[in-house]
């Protein structure tokens, strides 16, 4: 809404009326205020404007204030602009810039080519149909609440950019229908599958073949985002943002999201899971049966000092690459994260890019 006046003058107009007004002529008024004539000519012409020395000077002379002054004067100039079309448009793109900026990541979303239009119209009409909103001033639609899983609150414009792009790319995915017994089999053995980074590769397609969607969209800057689970038309779908890169940590993240679908914890809201997340009893069941997934068998009695033999010797009986051992025991406080043992740990992140080529 636009609050300033109809019409504005210059201020020279304006001073020339004060003078006026007090029978002064210009010169006069310049041995007053100790300033040559010719200054206060080029004020009430509008060829110079006023300084803070003049106005102080002026506002002396006629028992008013500088900021009088200078507010009249600005007041003027904002008036100029706002009736020069070329000036507007300049801050129509300011504001429309802004609100782009507001909704998501746009400069994140350009440099990964999912926005590519080189018009500001352009950038908007594509951040519409990735946020599925009919025009900018409306907020993002995603699947029910949105809400964060451990704190309850709205989720980030960021957070909810991932989102939309995990939804954008499951779309595009054909699966079989849903079957929560075979989920419910694949999560159970998938520790003992992956038990090298290439067997990420096939993750898709095997969650497919039992109804689920899984996508990986690199974490935005800041989102601080590991993986997020809702329902799409009545398909589960899981998205995972690659933070960690491990495999052992990946592969948590992964059958995390599986067991919030496995428990219906996506029937009336989006799971969001954040780094540090905490505080709800979802996350503490999600938490459990995860850890279940990922080593069903426990593991044997820990030596005072861990070492590359033992721990090679017990990956080998229970079946899973050692990596997810030195991962549990750091997280249970029996390793410092800093061990020798994690040194060189392989990472899934090529084989989690190439996802998306699918």
């Amino acid at each position: 809404m636009n609050t300033g006046p109809a019409e504005a003058f210059p201020v020279g107009e304006h001073l020339l009326e004060e003078l006026d007004a007090r029978g002064w002529s210009q010169a006069e008024f310049a041995e007053i205020i100790g300033r040559p004539a010719q200054v206060v000519s080029e004020i009430i012409s509008g060829k110079k404007e006023i300084t803070r020395e003049s106005a102080a000077q002026i506002s002396a002379a006629l028992g008013t204030s500088p900021e009088y002054w200078l507010r009249y004067q600005d007041q003027y100039h904002l008036w100029r602009q706002e009736q020069d079309e070329g000036a507007r448009r300049k801050l129509d793109d300011v504001r429309l810039r802004a609100r782009l900026t507001e909704l998501a990541p746009l400069a994140v979303l350009r440099k990964r080519g999912i926005v590519t239009a080189t018009t500001l119209g352009g950038q908007a009409d594509q951040l519409c149909r990735l946020l599925n909103i009919d025009h900018i001033g409306e907020q993002p639609k995603l699947p029910m609440a949105a809400r964060r899983s451990n704190l309850g609150d709205q989720a980030s414009s960021t957070q909810l950019t991932w989102l939309a792009c995990v939804r954008r790319q499951a779309e595009s995915q054909t699966v079989s229908v849903y079957s929560p017994i075979r989920l419910r089999g694949l999560a159970e053995r998938l520790s003992r599958d992956l038990q090298n980074p290439q067997a990420f590769a096939d993750l898709p397609g095997r969650f497919a073949d039992v109804g689920v969607r899984l996508v990986y969209v690199e974490a935005f800057p800041s989102s601080k985002i590991d993986g997020a689970a809702f329902s799409m038309g009545g398909t589960p779908v899981i998205g995972i943002s690659g933070r960690g890169q491990r495999l052992d940590k990946v592969l948590f993240t992964i059958l995390h999201e599986v067991a919030h679908v496995v428990l219906d914890h996506i029937t009336d809201t989006v799971i969001l899971d954040e780094e540090n997340g905490n505080g709800r009893h979802q996350e503490k069941d999600a938490n459990e049966l995860a850890a279940k997934w990922v080593l069903p068998s426990p593991i044997p009695a820990i030596p005072e000092r861990v070492g590359r033999t033992w721990l090679t010797a017990v990956a080998k009986k229970l079946g899973v690459h050692p990596i997810i051992i030195v991962g549990r025991l750091q997280n249970d406080g029996l390793l410092n994260w800093r061990s020798a043992l994690a040194k060189n740990a392989p990472t899934v992140t090529s084989y989690l890019q190439d996802w998306e080529n699918r």
